[in-house]
């Protein structure tokens, strides 16, 4: 349903007013000579992807130094509520762990656009993390096959043989497994189901979904916060979360070939590198079709890939302008640079941002 023109302004308003990222962005006084060099004013609204949330306050920090006059209010509130805000021109441009699917893009219409045509790419590149908490184990070696059985509720005890069989040296106790899945329809799960439904299809039955299975039971938690804090406070509980929030809890290798790869910046960038653009798309629509199943050398297959989306032609110039501007800092080599010291993310090798930035060069 469409919003009306009150009620998109409403919801403006609200995500200006429920995001501290810009308010604490703006706290620092920018340099004199950054601000005098800018003549970019104005408020971008954007929202979406949790997994951001770190690097967009870092994004609009930067930003927000180099042009002293601009707001950028952006609200983690997950890529499905992302996508939606988007569609309905309640925002200017959003975060989303993965694109529109091009079913999603014939059917429209998108309000803040002049044309159905997206400018979509791959900004913020993070391992999901299986994370867990045990007390006594830090870490784990299991297999895609052992993964799909304990999320789909197969596998129910600590010391199962399946997990043991694969650690050996681990003492693992005869507890009950909790396994904490998103509740809100997420891109984190959107990648982390696909993962499963390549690498162990006949345990996987449902393919690549955003919004968990009732069937499976396991405890549902809002968010990436939401998981990450289940999975701290529980006993005997297993999540997925961006690697960026997986400090202080046991984490888990996955078999790739015949080795255990640990999540790693440098390996989650290495299967994007490795994979290809989706074929049927837009000029400016850069979807990554990633091969899950690789058994390349120091490669982590579960891996988030998590978008910038914005229209090719905007209804309004000023947005148009800003959006230019920010996607543009987002991409370069600065705003990488800053991601991956806020969220632990693999900077976009030189290569891919050579196939995004005529794509925002592009938008009007």
């Amino acid at each position: 349903m469409k919003l009306s023109a009150f009620a998109k302004v409403a919801a403006i308003g609200g995500i200006a007013a429920l995001t501290l990222t810009s308010c604490a962005a703006n706290e620092g006084a920018p340099a004199e000579g950054d601000a005098q060099a800018s003549s970019l004013s104005g408020t971008l609204v954007g929202g979406g992807a949790s997994s951001q949330g770190s690097a967009q306050e870092a994004w609009v920090a930067g930003f927000q130094t180099a042009h002293a006059d601009v707001t950028v209010n952006y609200d983690p509130a997950g890529s499905g509520a992302g996508r939606e805000t988007f569609q309905q021109g309640a925002s200017a441009f959003a975060g989303s762990d993965r694109a529109f699917k091009t079913d999603e893009i014939t059917a429209g219409p998108f309000d803040s656009c002049a044309t159905d045509a997206l400018v979509e790419f791959p900004a913020y590149i993070s391992p999901i993390a299986i994370i867990f908490n045990v007390d006594g184990v830090d870490s784990l070696n299991l297999d895609a096959a052992t993964v799909a059985q304990i999320f789909n509720g197969s596998i129910t005890k600590w010391n199962d043989p399946a997990i043991a069989g694969q650690n050996p040296d681990a003492t693992l106790p005869d507890l009950n497994i909790t396994a904490v899945h998103r509740s809100d329809e997420s891109g984190t799960t959107g990648n982390f189901t696909e993962y499963l439904a390549a690498a162990a299809s006949a345990d996987w039955t449902v393919g690549s979904i955003e919004s968990w299975p009732t069937e499976f039971g396991g405890e549902g938690a809002q968010g990436t916060s939401g998981v990450v804090e289940a999975v701290s406070n529980g006993v005997g509980t297993i999540g997925y979360a961006d690697a960026s929030r997986a400090e202080g809890l046991g984490t888990v290798a996955i078999k790739v070939g015949e080795e255990y790869v640990e999540y790693s910046p440098e390996a989650a960038a290495a299967i994007v590198d490795a994979s290809t653009v989706e074929e049927g798309r837009g000029e400016h629509d850069i979807a990554i079709k990633l091969d899950r199943t690789s058994t390349a050398e120091g490669v982590y297959p579960i891996v988030l890939v998590s978008y910038l989306i914005g229209c090719e032609e905007y209804q309004d110039s000023a947005n148009a302008e800003l959006v230019k501007e920010y996607f543009g800092y987002i991409v370069s080599e600065e705003g990488q640079k800053l991601a991956a010291e806020a969220a632990g993310s693999a900077p976009i090798s030189a290569d891919l941002r050579s196939k995004i930035e005529p794509a925002i060069a592009a938008i009007k």
